[in-house]
Parts: C-alpha cells; structure tokens; sequence
C-alpha cells in the first residue's frame, strides 16, 4: 500500500511493522531501540522542558516543512530558557489515506534536523484516525534540555536600561506559510527562516552569561512577544522602527496584502534582552553565528508605559505596538 491504513494505528502486527520499517529507519537511536513504555535518561542540574504541538498547513513550504518545524520549534524553546536541548519526544496523529511518500518525506525531515541540532529522538507515539478526522498529520514534540546559566533567562528579568536585540530579519515564516497557501508569488521569493537556534544561543550565552531574556517570536510575531515580555517584568519597551530588518520581499508582501510584518510568526529568530553594557557583546556573537549575521540592536527598556510596547517611527513620532487581536494566519506553525 501507498497510504496510510487506519490497522497501522492499531497497536498490532501492522502497527509494528510500520514503526520499524519508517519511523525507526529514520529516527532510531539507541534509547528508543529499547522500545520500552518510557525513556530512562540521565540528566545533572537544572532541566528545562516544553511541549508543542504543531497543525502547519501546507505541510511542505519554502524553507521547510512540517517535520523540521517540529524539531525547530521545541528545541528553540527549550534553547530560550539558556538550555542545551537534549531529548525530544514526537507523538504523530496521522489521517487515513496521507500518502506513505509524503510522511517518509516528513519523518526524514524530523530526523535530519534532530541530528543537526544535537538532539535524540528518544520516545514516541502513532495514532491513525479515519479520513476526514484530521487534516493529513499533525506532530508533537516535548523537549528536555539542561539549563547552562544561573539565573536562567525569563520574561520577567527584563530591567530599564537593557538593551533589545533580535538575531535577523522578522516575518519571513508567516509570509511564506500564507504565499504557499494562497498560491502568491512576489518579485523575490520568500522563504520560511525555520531553523534550531541552539548552536546560537550557545555562543550567546559563551560571550554574554547574564542573558535576562531570550524569547522566539513564533505567533504574534514580534509586537506580541514583546508585549508579553513587558507584562511579565512590569517594564516599558521602546523600539526604532527603521532599525527592526526585513527583507524587501517580505515589507512588499506585507504592504500588497495589508500586513505588519512585526506580527508575523518567526521561527529561527530570536529576542535577546541584555544589560546595556552587554549589548556590543551580544550583537557580535549572534553575528558570529550563521543564523545571526542579521542581528540588531532594535531597542531598550524604559520605566515609562510600562507593560507596552512603542515604536519611535522614522520621523520621530511614536506610536503603541499592541498585542494581536484575533487570528492573523490560522495553522502558521
């Protein structure tokens, strides 16, 4: 057969066969060659842990696909409370009838970008559900990481007087997800910048231990990360809009459709907030690292309107970010 059958999500021989044959092919390692009903692992210190479930529609799109993503995202999370990620945990809900070429293409993915990022595939789960119950196949992961600083970075260690940085241009993700979907193509293409910010962040917290927050503005998209940031430290923040970057193909794609690009979905940028002393520091190792050469320094902490955020505009004026109202783009991760 070609698709999948709901008897591979039946716990039998044909659940077996189908485990061994794809998902260990390309995710096996050691622990999960045990097969027991949990993982034993060893870890010393203080641990970080998240969990995410990811619904992408389409599951293929520039830069990317729902596999990867998957990876990406939980150990991104992870890596944002100053963590190394360890150990991931992937729990698959598959509709009858996704063709097998398509999730052997998915689970390849998953497994590449785990190796890439350090990480085992150390547990997992299958469920199949009648066609029609789902939309093709929908993935969780858990993550387990080992915390590497002391304070560990938090949204409620933001201090006035900090610097804000991000590690490269915002919105790429959201316009490339909502292009493929709709079938829209821009003068210059638009690719997802889905990636594992572990090696960075590593190099980060190596030059500049005193990190206060590390955050991915993942849905909301920069204005709603950093709102959240403020609320959670009771603090102000103010951004220089012309020096947030983004790319020329994403800023006309927005403007053609009527978006802000400082709401879409990011997934391989991150926030840094640092003490101002700090902040030169911190540019030049997220520069160092091949995911950062497009980092800035796009703002600081202030103790006025506290838990809001503003934009100082071009001309001088500013203007409130807030957070954003409703669903801007439904299945963006």
């Amino acid at each position: 057969m070609d698709k999948v059958l709901l008897d591979y999500g039946s716990g039998g021989r044909a659940s077996h066969r189908f485990v061994a044959d794809l998902f260990f092919r390309h995710l096996g390692n050691d622990i999960l060659a045990r097969m027991d009903d949990a993982a034993v692992l060893s870890l010393t210190g203080p641990v970080a842990m998240s969990t995410d479930s990811f619904v992408v529609d389409p599951v293929f799109f520039p830069g990317g696909d729902i596999g990867s993503l998957a990876v990406h995202g939980t150990v991104n999370d992870v890596a944002m409370m100053g963590a190394r990620p360890l150990f991931l945990t992937c729990g698959f809900i598959l509709e009858e009838g996704l063709p097998l070429a398509d999730l052997d293409r998915i689970v390849a993915s998953m497994g590449e970008a785990a190796r890439a990022a350090g990480v085992r595939i150390v547990a997992g789960d299958t469920k199949v559900v009648p066609k029609g119950a789902a939309d093709k196949i929908f993935i969780n992961t858990t993550g387990i990481g080992e915390v590497l600083v002391d304070p560990a970075p938090s949204g409620h260690r933001a201090a006035v007087g900090d610097a804000v940085l991000v590690s490269g241009s915002m919105g790429d993700h959201g316009l490339a997800i909502l292009s493929t979907r709709q079938g829209l193509s821009f003068e210059a293409p638009v690719t997802s910048d889905s990636a594992c910010l572990s090696g960075l962040v590593g190099r980060l917290l190596a030059a500049v231990p005193d990190v206060h927050v590390l955050r991915d503005p993942t849905r909301g998209g920069l204005a709603t990360t950093l709102n959240e940031i403020a609320g959670q430290s009771g603090v102000g923040i103010e951004l220089t809009q012309a020096a947030i970057p983004v790319r020329p193909a994403v800023a006309g794609g927005c403007a053609v459709l009527g978006l802000d690009p400082l709401y879409l979905a990011n997934e391989g940028k991150c926030i840094c907030i640092v003490p101002e002393a700090a902040a030169l520091a911190a540019l030049d190792a997220m520069r160092a690292d091949p995911l950062g050469v497009e980092a800035a320094v796009i703002g600081r902490v202030v103790a006025e309107h506290p838990g809001k955020v503003a934009l100082v505009t071009p001309l001088g004026g500013k203007r409130l970010l807030g957070m954003l109202e409703g669903e801007q783009l439904p299945r963006i991760c």
